[in-house]
């Protein structure tokens, strides 16, 4: 099946008449076919919102400051995904502290079966790390250390958490920003993200084998 849906980002309701029309283009994944085409291809487009939290005193604090609109663009091939993310902070009292107002980031994700898991590496103009999947890629994971950054800064590590609904055409993902020392992880910042996606060509199946 193959469509091309207009969406609107700042919209809600082209959000959530999006949400609808994805129920008919979402292809169930089939874990009985194999990936064998390195050049098979989908692009999957997403436009969405995300809320931010601070801990403080133990407790998950909000902090809309650092709220932000995003839009990102991936490519998926057999074995690698391929995304560039752009974000916007709309809040007219954000402090730049967590870089420019507007950025765009590339993640690169390859996949492979392990032990009868899927698990991956993660490569990305933040960092690199490795991540884990369900076989259908609707539950994922990644953790990674950032590069280039300070000794004192409050952070040296992310962890993406991903929950894909294909069929409701939705992605709920949580970032969050920690730093480990010591063997501990001590928590600072995340934000809660929600979008809305559609989806060019077909969505491929579990793998079998890579």
């Amino acid at each position: 099946m193959r469509k091309t849906f207009v969406f609107a980002v700042l919209s809600a309701a082209l959000l959530l008449a999006g949400c609808a029309t994805s129920q008919s283009v979402i292809v169930p994944l089939n874990p009985k076919v194999e990936i064998e085409d390195i050049y098979t291809i989908i692009t999957i487009i997403w436009n969405g919102v995300s809320q931010a939290y601070r801990f403080q005193d133990n407790n998950w604090v909000r902090d809309s400051r650092y709220d932000y609109v995003f839009d990102v663009i991936q490519k998926r091939y057999n074995g690698t995904w391929k995304s560039t993310k752009s974000l916007h902070r709309l809040h007219p009292d954000y402090d730049g502290k967590a870089g420019n107002r507007s950025q765009a980031m590339y993640f690169e994700v390859n996949y492979q079966l392990q032990n009868d898991a899927l698990v991956s590496k993660l490569t990305s103009s933040l960092g690199q790390g490795n991540g884990s999947s369900d076989r259908e890629f609707r539950e994922q994971v990644l953790d990674f250390e950032v590069s280039d950054i300070s000794s004192f800064a409050p952070y040296n590590h992310i962890r993406i958490t991903q929950h894909y609904k294909y069929e409701e055409g939705v992605l709920e993902e949580t970032v969050e920003l920690f730093k480990k020392k010591d063997g501990k992880e001590i928590p600072f910042m995340k934000n809660e993200e929600k979008a809305y996606f559609y989806v060019k060509g077909k969505l491929p199946a579990a793998p079998t084998k890579m």
